[in-house]
């Protein structure tokens, strides 16, 4: 799993909370339905900064069944 969170998403803090988001969210994704195989890319936009932990999770969910697919 790799991350791209540029410095346009907010000061470093900001980038580290959201990596930090990301990583327990794909972790229990990952226990519900197996990610595909493989190196995933997650590319994180400036507005990412502002969603609520269960609407990043709503988002990647969503992300991940569509690559399912």
């Amino acid at each position: 799993m790799a991350y791209s969170i540029g410095r346009a998403c907010g000061p470093a803090v900001g980038r580290n909370r959201l990596r930090r988001r990301l990583r327990a969210i794909l972790r229990e994704v990952d226990q519900r339905q197996s990610l595909p195989a493989g190196l995933l890319l997650i590319g994180v936009r400036p507005p990412a900064v502002e969603l609520t932990f269960d609407q990043l999770n709503q988002e990647i969910s969503s992300l991940v069944a569509a690559i399912r697919t």
